[in-house]
């Protein structure tokens, strides 16, 4: 049974990589802010294979106190981590907040940062040759007006995700991103059915990413079947061109 290190699982593309991942006899440690009815749904149906942990990623200083020593502990072999869990700062730049971006940055890029240094070590620890996946956004690739701020988050975490692969891999670690498109998701759905369809309409397939899609990627890319693949972007988004 190999054990994975998941956030953001609460909901959406995190509960359906979850699903797969117990579907697969295999045991996820799992980070969100809140415990969904849905979590609570599949944390009963694989009651041997999920761990949750409630935490609040913008908690960058405590992550190695919180989640390595107390939750994961240092016995635990992980084979792979999800950078799955963010959140968004929509606005036009003109009206950009410092507060609000620097929230942003330390969920969507410190804390993963943060992680993936405790990840690394607990890989060298257990002697694993270990699978970092990152989830990123067609907005890093193709712009979306009000998205800027929250795009180079994403953006920060693909540089960030290569030069991992370079500097790990000869200890046969890797990372990738996995560049999503738009999905029905709690993220998006602030946005008008107007909005929708005009983002939809820029994608190949007329139609949103799926979440189902988007989860199976990320879990090629966690097992052996991957292990010629690291420092790559692998797009999931309906084609947006």
């Amino acid at each position: 049974m190999k054990k994975y290190l998941i956030t953001g699982i609460s909901k959406g593309l995190g509960l359906e990589i979850a699903r797969q991942i117990a579907e697969a006899g295999d045991y996820v440690y799992g980070i969100s802010r809140t415990m969904t009815p849905e979590l609570r749904e599949l944390m009963s149906e694989y009651p041997d294979s999920i761990n949750h942990l409630p935490f609040d990623l913008s908690a960058t200083e405590l992550v190695k106190e919180k989640v390595f020593k107390e939750f994961v502990g240092l016995k635990t072999s992980l084979a792979g981590y999800v950078n799955n869990g963010a959140c968004a700062y929509d606005d036009i730049i003109s009206n950009l907040d410092y507060s609000k971006l620097e929230d942003m940055y330390k969920v969507n890029v410190f804390t993963p940062m943060m992680m993936s240094k405790y990840v690394i070590r607990n890989f060298l620890l257990h002697s694993v040759k270990g699978s970092i996946v990152h989830i990123s956004s067609i907005s890093a690739h193709t712009g979306y007006k009000g998205l800027a701020m929250y795009a180079s988050t994403k953006g920060a975490i693909e540089a960030f995700s290569k030069n991992t692969a370079r500097e790990w891999g000869e200890r046969g670690i890797r990372s990738n991103t996995v560049v999503a498109g738009f999905m029905e998701t709690s993220m998006s759905s602030t946005l008008s059915d107007e909005q929708k369809d005009r983002i939809f309409n820029r994608t190949s397939l007329k139609s949103a990413t799926s979440l189902q899609s988007v989860a199976s990627t990320v879990m090629f890319l966690l097992s052996d079947k991957a292990d010629s693949i690291t420092g790559e972007n692998i797009g999931v988004n309906a084609g947006t061109i």
